[in-house]
C-alpha cells in the first residue's frame, strides 16, 4: 500500500503585511487627534515597500502599531498573516523593527546586544547567527567593544543587526539613514538589498525621495493619516503629465519670441530657455519646429523626467 505524505506547511501569504480600516485617536488636553484615519494598506510579499509622508503624516504610528508598540484605536492588522490581536507574539515575531532613534545600551557590546535580543525572541543559543550578521553589516571587528565606543554610522548598523536576529520575514526600516554619511549609506543599502534579494521583505520611511524611487518597487505615500496614494513606483512616476525640454541656444535672447509666448518658455542664463509641456498633448518635434520658426539655433538641448517629489509635493500640496 502506498502512503501518500500530506504537507501540512501554510501556504506563505501573498501580503507581507496586511491593514484594513486602521484608525488611531490620541486623546489628549486639547481633545483627541486622530493620527490614523481609516488606512487600509497591503505590502506585498517579497517587495521593497516604501511608506513615504510629511512630518507629522501618520508614518510612525502606523510602523508602531505593527511592532506592537501603539495600541491602535480600530481596524485589523496582519503581519506574515498573523493578526495581530488573535497571535500577537507570532506577528510580532514575523517582523524586526530598526527605529530611528539610536536606543542601544551603551554597556553592551554588540555580541551581547544580539545575544540578549536573540534570547528574548527565544533563539536557541545553537542557531543564534551574531557573528554571522555582525560580519554583514561591517561590525565583527567591534563585536567586544563597548556600544557607547562606536560611532554613529556604527550604531545605525547594530540596530540593524539587532533587528534582523530572530530571521524575521518583514524588516522595517525608520529613517535608517538619517544622519549617515554616503559610503556609509551606500554600504548599508548594499546590505538591505541583498535581504530583499534573498526574500525578506522591506519597508522603508525615508525623506531622502531619491533614495526611496531609487530602492523600493512600490511606494505608499500618507497624509494627515490618510492614504493619497499606492502603486508601482514606475506607475507613480507615470501619473504626472510632464516634462521639461532645456534647450541651449546658440546665440544670446533678450525676451521670448512672440511665436514662442503660447509654450511659456523660460530663460535662464548661459543662453539656456526652458520649455514645460505634457508629452500626450505635445510631441517634442512640434517644439522643436515652434523654435527653429522663430529664428531661434539650437546648439544643445536635454530634457528632465518627473521624479518622485515632483508626486510627492502634488499629492501632499493637493491635500
Amino acid at each position: 500500500m502506498v502512503q501518500t505524505l500530506i504537507d501540512t506547511t501554510p501556504p506563505l501569504p501573498a501580503n507581507a503585511v496586511q491593514a484594513e480600516g486602521l484608525i488611531k485617536v490620541y486623546k489628549g488636553r486639547g481633545g483627541p487627534k486622530k493620527a490614523l484615519d481609516g488606512i487600509s494598506l497591503a505590502i506585498p510579499r517579497g517587495s521593497f515597500f516604501g511608506l513615504l509622508g510629511p512630518n507629522g503624516a501618520g508614518k510612525s504610528t502606523f510602523i508602531n502599531i505593527l511592532a506592537g508598540l501603539v495600541m491602535k484605536t480600530e481596524g485589523r492588522v496582519a503581519i506574515w498573516g498573523r493578526d495581530l490581536d488573535r497571535q500577537p507574539r507570532a506577528a510580532k515575531a514575523a517582523i524586526g523593527v530598526v527605529p530611528q532613534e539610536l536606543n542601544l545600551d551603551p554597556f553592551f557590546t554588540p555580541r551581547e546586544l544580539l545575544d540578549v535580543q536573540a534570547g528574548m525572541y527565544g533563539v536557541p543559543r545553537a542557531e543564534r547567527r551574531t557573528m554571522e550578521i555582525l560580519e554583514a553589516v561591517g561590525l565583527a571587528d567591534k563585536a567586544d567593544s563597548y556600544a557607547r565606543t562606536l560611532s554613529g554610522g556604527m550604531r545605525r548598523r547594530l540596530l540593524v543587526a539587532k533587528a534582523m536576529v530572530h530571521t524575521p520575514p518583514v524588516l522595517i526600516l525608520d529613517e535608517p539613514t538619517a544622519g549617515v554619511d554616503i559610503q556609509l549609506r551606500q554600504s548599508l543599502w548594499t546590505y538591505v538589498r541583498e535581504l530583499n534579494r534573498t526574500g525578506t521583505t522591506i519597508v522603508l520611511t525615508t525623506h531622502y525621495l531619491e533614495e526611496a524611487e531609487e530602492l523600493c518597487d512600490r511606494i505608499a505615500i500618507i497624509n494627515h493619516g490618510t492614504l493619497v496614494a499606492c502603486d508601482t513606483t514606475r506607475a507613480l512616476l507615470g501619473r504626472l503629465d510632464s516634462k521639461s525640454l532645456i534647450l541651449t541656444l546658440d546665440g544670446d535672447l533678450t525676451e521670448i519670441p512672440a511665436a514662442l509666448e503660447p509654450l511659456a518658455p523660460e530663460l535662464r542664463p548661459d543662453r539656456q530657455m526652458v520649455i514645460r509641456y505634457k508629452p500626450s498633448a505635445m510631441p517634442v518635434a512640434a517644439i522643436l519646429e515652434a523654435v527653429r520658426g522663430a529664428g531661434l539655433g539650437i546648439a544643445d538641448l536635454s530634457t528632465e523626467e518627473t521624479d518622485l517629489e515632483d508626486i510627492f509635493l502634488q499629492l501632499t500640496t493637493r491635500q
